[in-house]
């Protein structure tokens, strides 16, 4: 499930969780990043529970109109395309969906209010009443329409990142990422596939092991950062020796440190390739200038390591 983009992200942020309390053991800075994993897969499967939570709401809409004293035409013969969804009937006659929503307690229950504001909002929206309006009915069209929910509805929703905060301090930055192996899970559904709860890593899901292995690559990245961090720390003051080391922003040593640990560690990965990822997380995490200064650092301190010999690559591309 997870990629190696995001299980940088989550190794920068367990390295960050040591240069901010340095009194932290590798072990203990292992088992966050474990737990972090983790909570990326609770997430998902969090997120993927709203298909029958949105599903039930319209139905105890439609149930409740019915038993109005006085229903409208509308009301006695409503339009039960969405509340007889495919994708909704299939997670819920799932058995194992059902067993790990059950066991790991991940319930939309307690979130009505929330429910009923997502209800609103989807039936406002255009896609929703062309979905509605259509008179065909296939799970192809109900997949289609829930990834529209998903792609639209829970990205920058203040609502939806009150509660994911309440539950878990790991779940808001990885939310995109949740939301869109949902999108893929309901897309595989329609295509007749049976849901199952995906592997963590996403080595994992081809069965590849060894060195190809995404959980063996974050495991050995952190600890490589985290036991080289003192000298990767001393090889950035280093590099700018006119800078004051407590005007050196953390995030930015962080990211640094963890590019030139992987730099150092996995010689089967292009030079480029570590700069890179880097750069990138750093436009997330850190500050506007901190694109072109942890580019700039690490192109220049990983140049000194293999001229010095302490990094080693071979092979055409890993320059």
């Amino acid at each position: 499930m997870l990629n190696r983009r995001i299980l940088r992200i989550k190794a920068f942020k367990a390295l960050y969780s040591y240069a901010e309390n340095p009194s932290l053991t590798l072990s203990e800075v292992e088992a966050s990043l474990e737990m972090s994993c983790e909570a990326t897969r609770s997430l998902y499967l969090f997120m993927l529970a709203v298909v029958n939570a949105l599903t039930d709401e319209a139905k105890n809409r439609i149930e409740a109109a019915q038993k109005k004293f006085n229903p409208t035409e509308e009301e006695r013969n409503p339009n039960l395309k969405f509340v007889e969804n495919a994708i909704a009937s299939t997670l819920a006659s799932d058995p194992d969906f059902k067993k790990i929503i059950s066991k790991t307690k991940l319930s939309w229950d307690q979130y009505d209010a929330f429910l009923r504001k997502l209800y609103e909002s989807v039936r406002s929206k255009d896609y929703f009443k062309d979905y509605m309006a259509s008179p065909q009915r296939s799970i192809k069209d109900d997949a289609a329409l829930f990834v529209r929910i998903f792609e639209e509805e829970f990205e920058d929703n203040a609502d939806l990142e009150s509660i994911l905060e309440d539950m878990s301090i790991l779940w808001i930055d990885d939310l995109a990422y949740a939301l869109t192996y949902c999108c893929k899970t309901v897309q595989d559904l329609a295509q007749g596939k049976t849901w199952s709860l995906p592997p963590l890593y996403l080595s994992d899901m081809s069965r590849t092991s060894g060195l190809d292995s995404d959980k063996a690559f974050v495991t050995k990245l952190v600890r490589a950062a985290y036991l080289g961090y003192d000298k990767y720390y001393e090889k950035i003051s280093a590099a700018v020796p006119k800078w004051d080391k407590g005007r050196l922003f953390v995030v930015d040593i962080v990211l640094i440190a963890c590019g030139l640990a992987e730099a150092q560690s996995f010689p089967e990965i292009p030079v480029k390739v570590s700069i890179n990822e880097y750069v990138d997380i750093s436009k997330y995490y850190s500050t506007p200038n901190s694109r072109s200064f942890v580019n700039g650092l690490l192109d220049k301190i990983i140049k000194d390591m293999m001229a010095q010999g302490e990094i080693e690559k071979s092979g055409k591309g890993l320059m």
